[in-house]
């Protein structure tokens, strides 16, 4: 496969009477005495920071304003979202890493920071293992593989893609967000698998990507199906595959990969909440307990769905469990397809 280069102790939370309590038994106390649900005090405490991995307008971005708005509701807390994009994430977890220890300071970010990143670079300035603690997950989204105006109008499923493109090697070219990513992998797994000769190229995001695709200046990209579905119902693009278990409610006339013959297909975008490596495991279950008030609530499905996205919260244990298991999955994927990054 060749590679084209182109054009990627925590709070309780409170507020009024109910201050910003560090983690501890006043703290754990206070939390749950919060875990009702009460809407905000008029007088607010100090604001919680949330750390975001994504630039503003972003899809973590969105995740991170979203989870913070519901906070105030469920928690009385203010919340500002503290936008450090780029470099894989490491400047989001570098200015993790520098907060104080107190738990004041959480980071949202992909998942990939934690499942792929440690085995796509070659330095990181951060190990996962130790800078960065699972707090709990936040939403997830499926992918999408669609075409544009490069490839035939007659090409309309998975299988007629891959055989136009066994057929025209040269223009076999699909972009992503960038190298590394999971659409980036699913493309790789995808093609390998039917032995397809392709070119990837990366992009510094979505949006071009789609805007390139658009005007035909590639065959196709995976991208989250959220950047995909209005494109695909003004027939600006086809989406021939979704990588959920089963259709996507968000685009349930186009069959998944899995029914599509590619049962190993299943692949889920994530976005999580991560402590720093300094801070107390007991002030982490306060801080995973309060988010999931925020993640419960009906307001912020309304406000994933316009992305594509659906909550989905975690425990601490469980999310660290997921990550050790997606750390053995995509490990072996990167070596196969011989993809790095500098």
């Amino acid at each position: 496969m060749t590679h084209a280069r182109h054009h990627r102790p925590v709070p309780t939370f409170a507020g009024g009477r109910r201050h910003f309590l560090r983690a501890g038994s006043a703290g754990l106390a206070a939390l749950a005495s919060l875990s009702m649900g009460r809407p905000a005090d008029a007088a607010l405490g100090d604001p919680m920071r949330i750390l975001c991995s994504g630039p503003p307008g972003s899809i973590p971005d969105l995740v991170a304003r979203s989870v913070g708005d519901q906070l105030l509701f469920t928690q009385g807390q203010r919340v500002v979202v503290d936008n450090r994009p780029g470099a894989a994430g490491q400047i989001s977890v570098g200015a993790l890493k520098a907060g104080a220890a107190d738990g004041s300071t959480l980071l949202l970010a992909q998942g990939a920071i934690a499942t792929v990143y440690p085995y796509l670079y070659n330095k990181l300035a951060y190990d996962p293992a130790t800078d960065l603690q699972p707090v709990c997950l936040a939403s997830e989204m499926s992918l999408a593989l669609a075409v544009g105006r490069a490839v035939p109008t007659e090409v309309t499923t998975l299988a007629g893609f891959i055989a136009w493109a066994r057929q025209h090697p040269g223009q076999a070219n699909l972009g992503s967000p960038g190298t590394g990513t999971l659409p980036h992998l699913l493309e790789a797994m995808l093609l390998r698998k039917e032995g397809v000769a392709w070119q990837h190229v990366p992009y510094t995001g979505g949006p071009p990507a789609v805007t390139d695709l658009m005007g035909g200046q590639i065959a196709g990209l995976v991208l989250p199906e959220g950047l995909l579905r209005q494109h695909h119902a003004a027939r600006r693009v086809r989406v021939l595959a979704t990588s959920g278990p089963a259709r996507s409610s968000y685009l349930p006339e186009v069959p998944s990969f899995v029914e599509q013959g590619h049962p190993d297909l299943v692949v889920k975008e994530w976005f999580a909440f991560f402590a720093s490596g300094r801070v107390p495991q007991a002030a982490v279950e306060a801080a995973s307990a309060a988010l999931r008030e925020a993640i419960g609530r009906p307001e912020l499905a309304a406000a994933f769905a316009q992305a594509g996205m659906t909550p989905a919260w975690s425990s601490s244990a469980e999310l660290s469990a997921r990550i050790a298991r997606e750390q053995r999955y995509w490990q072996p994927v990167l070596r196969a397809n011989d993809i790095r990054a500098d």
